[in-house]
């Protein structure tokens, strides 16, 4: 079985885009974080889910399977989405259409920094980027993915 493939630049701006909050409390963290959890509850997804807003951590659960190297992913894919406002996988494909990556391009330490897919800005309206939801445990875009559809089904509720 093939790798999935990364959505193009074009549709991860759209995302991003689209999943603005009207508004991102204490409450909603939890809401999506339990979300995210049951998602990967039902698919047997061995993850960590991480969610902060500014430098607080509001959320954080480790499922079966999951290990401290999830969390290291997590903070180095957070810390991405903090720097470029953007998410991690987005930020990874604009330096591979440049024809280099991250890694060899941004001048960040790698072990500080991972521009792989699951990290995802929490952008709410007339506030601009205000947090994180992160999942780390399965191949980049499928952590990406997981996260796409937990906020569309936290928006739609």
């Amino acid at each position: 079985m093939s790798a999935p493939v990364a959505p193009e630049i074009a549709e991860l701006e759209e995302q991003e885009r689209r999943l603005t909050l009207p508004r991102f409390t204490h409450d909603d963290a939890w809401a999506l974080g339990t979300l995210l959890v049951e998602l990967a509850r039902e698919r047997g997804a061995p993850v960590a889910v991480d969610i902060r807003r500014g430098g607080q951590q509001l959320f954080h659960a480790a499922l079966p399977g999951s290990t401290p190297d999830n969390d290291a992913w997590i903070e180095r894919k957070r810390r991405v989405v903090e720097r470029y406002g953007c998410s991690s996988l987005l930020v990874g494909s604009r330096f591979r259409a440049k024809g280099t990556t991250f890694e060899e391009s941004s001048r960040l330490d790698p072990d500080a920094y991972a521009a792989h897919g699951g990290a995802f800005p929490i952008a709410v309206t007339d506030a601009g980027v205000i947090g994180t939801v992160v999942v780390s445990g399965l191949p980049q875009v499928e952590d990406h993915k997981m996260v796409v559809e937990a906020l569309e089904k936290f928006l739609a509720a």
